[in-house]
């Protein structure tokens, strides 16, 4: 049974000279080291599975103005002439195929274009499911969400939000909670301090030092199997009173 990922790495991988690489997270298609197409799926919490290609600007707008439940413009990327695809629609395959084949003539070298024509293809035999694209929209993770959001909500002065795709929480403009899945785990990530953070992830196989914050004094706390409400209470609490205002900590301490 071919997924819709299969299918895209069989229309990019069949033109002459292409690789696929890992950048960002996303599987991205390159002709002699040069993008030419990148797949993605919930890109920053999008709900999108998509195709992102090279091509010019004016070909941009045309197929965003033309068919916009089809076709965007994607972050990053757009301001240079990308597109984006929508793959889990009825776009017909052939029609991506040849899209995805005139992004890699506008990248690959005229010596390689011209010994190759666009993929033949008859699309993938199933589509993507909504908890597929977002795992964080199952039912096991919306039973672990739930509870730390209306934790979260019930402080002074706190609004939810996404950030990175993953649901956050912020005591005023700063983020003090984030729920986010890495490796088909679900983490809570909260601020402990640097003397905490090395206490708890020296002897709590459970924390971890994540990445890109961690050297902040946050952690990773893995909830996926087991939930200690009452922990994580402490926790969402304690990092909540390091970022809230003053006039936030002194509602919380009147109640």
């Amino acid at each position: 049974m071919s997924t819709i990922y299969d299918t895209v790495r069989h229309i990019c991988l069949s033109l002459p000279e292409t690789d696929e690489i890992i950048s960002h997270g996303s599987p991205n298609f390159r002709v002699r080291n040069k993008s030419f197409a990148i797949y993605n799926v919930n890109h920053h919490g999008d709900n999108k599975v998509a195709m992102l290609i090279n091509v010019a600007a004016e070909f941009q707008q045309m197929l965003v103005t033309s068919a916009p439940n089809y076709f965007f413009v994607p972050p990053y990327v757009g301001h240079k002439g990308w597109v984006g695809i929508e793959l889990n629609h009825d776009l017909a395959w052939q029609r991506i195929s040849d899209l995805s084949f005139a992004a890699y003539l506008r990248t690959a070298p005229k010596t390689l274009a011209s010994k190759c024509s666009p993929t033949v293809t008859t699309g993938p035999s199933e589509i993507m499911t909504a908890e597929q694209i977002n795992p964080m929209l199952s039912d096991a993770n919306q039973s672990i969400l739930g509870p730390i959001q209306a934790l979260c909500l019930g402080l002074p002065e706190v609004t939810s939000d996404l950030q990175f795709g993953n649901p956050c929480f912020r005591a005023g403009k700063k983020s003090f909670a984030t729920v986010h899945l890495r490796n088909s785990r679900t983490y809570l990530q909260i601020w402990v301090g640097l003397d905490q953070q090395v206490q708890l992830t020296s002897f709590d196989r459970r924390f971890s030092v994540p990445p890109y914050v961690g050297h902040n004094g946050w952690v990773d706390l893995d909830v996926t199997d087991k939930q200690n409400q009452e922990e994580i209470k402490k926790l969402v609490e304690a990092s909540y009173r390091h970022f809230a205002l003053k006039r936030m900590l002194k509602i919380l301490d009147a109640y």
